[in-house]
């Protein structure tokens, strides 16, 4: 799939889902803010108590590009925790390395967060990790390889390319743009994570 192909599936579902989930997606969201198809414009039937908890669902993967089998296992895993379901499940997702590193500002969106992780471009106190999905825990650094951040994406981010179109960076992370590192400080608290979703639907679409 093309970087243009990517571009145009990621509008297509933001309008399915109603929200932006890239900055490019934000302008024709706005010119066109219903859903794709011929019946986009018409007004939608009254939605069943499962397709709203779908949707939100759905809302929540696509904010972290994540399969359903990993969104089913947080779930499982939040659910055996001691917080509220809801809350454990965002902040383990936002304790993803690509998380992590769209937070800091290292990319300008979660497909681009992935794409350095898999690039083996990220080093997590260290070692080189190749999968978006490592957790990163409290008190572990992630930075930019050396060699990897003279490339042009690294050093326009280093220099605040980003910062237009993401959220402020967020109280659980150190980050220093410049040098491209960042340091996971605490657990994320829900309340702090900027993301678009009720995650209490999302809990009782999994508990059903």
């Amino acid at each position: 799939m093309t970087s243009v192909q990517r571009a145009r599936r990621q509008v297509r579902l933001s309008r399915a889902l109603g929200l932006a989930l890239t900055p490019k997606a934000v302008k024709h969201f706005e010119k066109r803010p219903y859903p794709p198809g011929e019946h986009g414009r018409t007004a939608r039937r009254k939605e069943s108590d499962y397709a709203v908890r779908l949707r939100e669902k759905q809302r929540l993967r696509a904010q972290y590009m994540v399969r359903e089998k990993q969104m089913a296992r947080i779930f499982e895993e939040a659910h055996k925790a001691s917080g509220r379901t809801g809350d454990e499940m965002v902040e383990l997702l936002e304790m993803r390395l690509d998380a992590v590193i769209l937070r800091s500002g290292f990319a300008r969106t979660i497909l681009q967060a992935r794409q350095t992780v898999l690039h083996r471009h990220i080093l997590v106190d260290g070692h080189i990790v190749d999968r978006p999905s490592q957790r990163i825990m409290a008190g572990q650094t992630i930075q930019v390889k050396p060699k990897a951040a003279t490339l042009d994406p690294y050093m326009a981010a280093a220099a605040g390319a980003h910062r237009d179109v993401l959220p402020e960076v967020p109280d659980y992370l150190d980050v220093q743009l410049e040098k491209l590192t960042a340091k996971l400080v605490r657990r994320p608290k829900r309340a702090e994570v900027p993301i678009t979703c009720d995650v209490q639907l999302v809990v009782e679409y999994y508990a059903r």
